[in-house]
């Protein structure tokens, strides 16, 4: 509308156009809203590229960890103007799903025209009814589905389906709610009509199972203490590091052994290998002094870590 741009049938590089225009309009919005109970607002734009890849997906996991212990509140959208068709989330819930999983929520809520997953679309089907809870995205749930209801609407229920999918396996439970009604995250808590699907185990578990599950890029041997401080659950800091073998990058996953050999993890390194290497036996406060930066916190922190 600020550009004057048709509602729909608008060209990739017309959206992208609006897009770099609404992202602001929208940043400024929240910012003034949140401003009034004393809250300040970050903007986060990403790609799809961005959870796919481990470098950019511990960055924004990073980021957003950073911006919540300062008591910010991070505002993610999807970054229209450099994604494309073939990079590109398509649509706000698939988007929303993933960075739940990325932060490691325990709870994801879609605030939608409709007050929950229904049978058949209730504006067409008297009889359709509203499901509390679905515990199993079945074949036959699939086929309850419909597509998106409106022309300014890139998703609908299909691709709710596919954003519930996403966040249940990574243990993190989804709501479907109304949000067209005044606070409606306190109308949900209060016990507004919803759909609830339930996470299939706990984020923190879904991740470590999900960095276990992955190939290693080499091996970073630690000294008796950090095995014991691992065992207790803590990050692994570069003083406990013995020995670096293999070439990997940061964000790499590395194994994880103490110096009789025996692997006792496996995680996701804050460092490539010549940098990790070059900062073993260090102290923290050490590093900047080797690596011309300040220390990225542990070698690997205990979050990204399969022990």
């Amino acid at each position: 509308a600020e550009l004057g741009l048709p509602a729909s049938e608008l060209t990739l590089e017309q959206s992208q156009a609006a897009a770099a225009v609404g992202q602001i309009e929208l940043a400024r919005a929240y910012a003034e809203a949140l401003a009034a109970h004393g809250l300040r607002a970050a903007q986060v734009l990403v790609t799809l590229e961005d959870s796919a890849d481990r470098r950019r997906y511990l960055n924004s996991r990073a980021t957003l960890e950073q911006l919540l212990k300062l008591g910010v509140v991070p505002i993610v959208n999807e970054n229209d103007t450099v994604a494309t068709d073939e990079i590109r989330y398509g649509d706000n819930d698939r988007m929303a799903a993933q960075v739940a999983v990325t932060a490691g929520a325990d709870q994801l809520i879609l605030l939608s025209d409709v007050d929950g997953f229904y049978s058949a679309n209730p504006a067409q089907d008297p009889d359709a009814r509203r499901f509390e809870v679905i515990e199993a995205i079945t074949p036959e749930i699939e086929a309850m589905a419909g597509d998106a209801g409106s022309g300014l609407s890139k998703g609908g229920m299909k691709t709710k389906l596919m954003a519930a999918k996403t966040a249940t396996a990574g243990g993190c439970d989804m709501a479907i709610t109304q949000g067209g009604v005044l606070h409606p995250v306190r109308a949900l808590e209060e016990g507004a009509a919803a759909t609830w699907f339930l996470a299939q185990g706990d984020p923190q578990q879904k991740r470590k199972a999900w960095i276990a599950a992955m190939k290693p890029k080499g091996r970073i041997t630690v000294d008796a203490g950090a095995a014991g401080a691992l065992a207790k659950g803590s990050s692994l800091l570069p003083a406990g590091v013995a020995q670096v073998s293999g070439r990997f990058g940061r964000g790499d996953p590395v194994e994880v052994a103490d110096e009789t050999g025996r692997v006792l993890g496996q995680g996701l390194t804050r460092y490539d290998a010549g940098d990790a290497d070059r900062i073993k036996h260090l102290r923290s406060d050490q590093i900047e002094d080797v690596l011309g930066y300040p220390a990225r916190g542990p070698l690997i922190h205990r979050d990204d870590m399969a022990i």
